[in-house]
């Protein structure tokens, strides 16, 4: 019961901090981008 408890804290914990490193790594990017201009693509 306990390994199953321990396993199941683990999953989520990698879960969430996978999540968490991407919204860290998006921030820093869209930061990033702000120093040098973007490309402009046009949507038509």
């Amino acid at each position: 019961m306990l390994a199953r408890r321990f396993t199941i804290v683990c999953l989520l914990m990698s879960l969430f901090g996978m999540l968490f490193a991407i919204l860290v790594a998006e921030v820093g990017h869209t930061a990033r981008s702000w120093e040098r201009p973007a490309p402009v693509f046009s949507a038509s």
